[in-house]
């Protein structure tokens, strides 16, 4: 048999854009695409589609998102013209709170253990997506999982990194408190404890049992059955804070989606406790000002990152539950604050601060059907695997969403029991003069606004292609004035960045800048998609 290594590519390749005049559907794992694409050929819809993927996503890609993961979607019916927007986001147990974290010995939110789990909403999300626009019983949605489970999947190439990597994180955490973390790493370790590889065979039969339960449950199960009792019995055996009341009291929630114009476009995202805020309100910022004519040049990179530094300036310090923010979306993006920030941006480099408005890892997939259907969504653990915490018998990883609370009592984003915390993951979709153009996104914590803003200028701005607007080299504030650009960047523009005060690091791995997928719907109908070069995605076209 040929020997190789996987993680070796000496030579440059090129993906191009994929046309279909059916359907599509787009992920970061081949297989993943491809249960999208069977969905439909079978029948389903765009939603039924993107439930059957997010279902299986977890075992495909554990690296990212997980059973116990929170997600979000923005969902266009044809039909109705109308784009829908969900929020499936988790809340925090009601029996803990910002006093309770600090009195245990920590000052910031901690990323391990029981204290930053939330109530997963992932699998209330799929539910009440299916319940509202699905067209297929849900077993049949959710066997693709459950086979993938049972039978094994090959783990990916770019899953290697950041198995290894993630696996580090929670040894040094089981060093410290072995009790929630040890059947984490039973299931996620191998015999020999080490990380899986790429090649490797991940199967998780409880997995697949769950997935059976949940399917013959409509998902209640998790939230007012056996498996909820699992969850409770775990987290109160090994030091967790939840209780019955948590899941017993949870339901995702309809939004309406929030949009700003950028020349001509509509671009449409999840309004808070999300921070897809930050992507209008940095283009708010951004169509005011005047873009050159080539992209790569110094002068675009440092007008897109001043811009996202005062949004998020903003968005950081304002963006909560809803229930508990005291700034108005409506102020955050009214044309006149955009102008005010504005006025801020100079040739300089400027160190950002919040304004006053009031004074005026994660997976991404999109699908669209032959109805003209389409949807946006996206899952997540946070960081990797999440809380590195397993519940015994049910294939259930649990998020650490509540690392983005605040202990500072006097913030919008405190922690407080049963509360959403600031969130990071978010859907985006375009559209033009009340068209749907389509869904895109870019997965990646901090990144994904700022991806976000790059792709809509890349489409915009300067005309390209899925493909090509996925490819383009990238740079992400880190925060201050510290930046990062991929090697792809020409190092004169890297210098003339710095010249203009930006501290410049130049990314260590491409995977920390951002992975996105990109469906649009071309003026003869047919469907455009790119997949991100950045990952193991692939487009799957009919």
């Amino acid at each position: 048999m040929p020997q190789f290594d996987p993680q070796k590519y000496d030579y440059p390749s090129r993906r191009n854009v994929v046309y279909a005049r059916r359907a599509m559907a787009c992920t970061s794992v081949p297989q993943g695409a491809q249960i999208g694409l069977d969905v439909m050929k079978a029948g389903g819809n765009a939603v039924d589609a993107a439930v059957a993927m997010g279902a299986a996503m977890p075992i495909l890609e554990p690296t990212s998102n997980g059973l116990g993961s929170d997600c979000f979607a923005l969902v266009w019916i044809e039909k109705d013209r109308r784009l829908y927007g969900l929020n499936a986001s988790g809340r925090a147990p009601r029996a803990l709170s910002a006093a309770m974290v600090r009195e245990l010995g920590h000052s910031v939110m901690p990323k391990d253990g029981w204290i930053p789990t939330m109530v997963p909403g992932a699998p209330a999300g799929w539910a009440e997506l299916w319940r509202r626009f699905g067209t297929r019983p849900l077993a049949e949605l959710f066997a693709p999982a459950v086979l993938a489970a049972r039978e094994g999947v090959p783990v990916a190439v770019n899953l290697e990194r950041q198995w290894g990597k993630d696996a580090r994180r929670i040894a040094a955490a089981m060093e410290q408190n072995p009790a929630p973390h040890a059947y984490w790493w039973s299931r996620f370790m191998k015999e020999d404890g080490s990380p899986y590889r790429a090649g490797d065979l991940f199967r998780w039969e409880e997995y697949a049992q769950t997935m059976e339960e949940l399917a013959a449950t409509d998902c209640e199960s998790y939230y007012r059955g056996p498996i909820m009792e699992k969850i409770v019995s775990f987290s109160r055996e090994t030091g967790g804070f939840f209780a019955r009341e948590d899941f017993e009291r949870y339901q995702p929630e309809w939004v309406e989606p929030i949009t700003a114009d950028y020349k001509g476009y509509t671009v449409c995202e999840i309004p808070p406790n999300g921070h897809g805020i930050t992507v209008l309100m940095a283009l708010n910022l951004l169509k005011g000002l005047s873009l050159p004519r080539e992209r790569e040049s110094a002068e675009f990179y440092h007008k897109v990152l001043e811009c996202i530094k005062l949004a998020f300036a903003d968005t950081k310090t304002y963006v909560a539950d809803p229930q508990y923010m005291k700034t108005r979306v409506e102020d955050l993006l009214s044309e006149e604050y955009a102008a005010r920030r504005r006025a801020l941006i100079s040739g300089t480099a400027l160190l950002p601060q919040a304004g006053d408005p009031s004074c005026g890892g994660t997976i991404y997939l999109c699908t669209a059907d032959p109805e003209g259907n389409m949807v946006s969504f996206i899952q997540s653990n946070y960081t990797t695997f999440g809380a590195g915490v397993a519940v015994p018998g049910t294939g259930i990883s649990l998020q650490n969403r509540g690392a983005n609370f605040s202990l500072d009592e006097n913030s919008d984003n405190c922690l407080a029991g049963g509360k959403r915390s600031y969130h990071t993951i978010i859907p985006g979709f375009l559209m033009k003069d009340g068209e749907a153009v389509g869904p895109f996104g870019v997965m990646g914590a901090f990144m994904q606004p700022q991806g976000h803003v790059l792709v809509v200028t890349n489409t915009v701005d300067y005309h390209m292609n899925p493909q090509q607007a996925l490819d383009a080299p990238r740079v992400q504030w880190i925060g201050d004035l510290h930046i990062q650009t991929e090697r792809e960047i020409n190092p004169a523009i890297t210098r003339e960045l710095a010249a203009m005060g930006h501290q410049v690091e130049i990314a260590p791995s491409n995977l920390d800048m951002g992975r996105g997928q990109i469906i649009w719907r071309t003026e003869n109908g047919l469907l455009a998609g790119g997949t991100e070069p950045r990952c193991d995605g692939t487009v799957a076209a009919w």
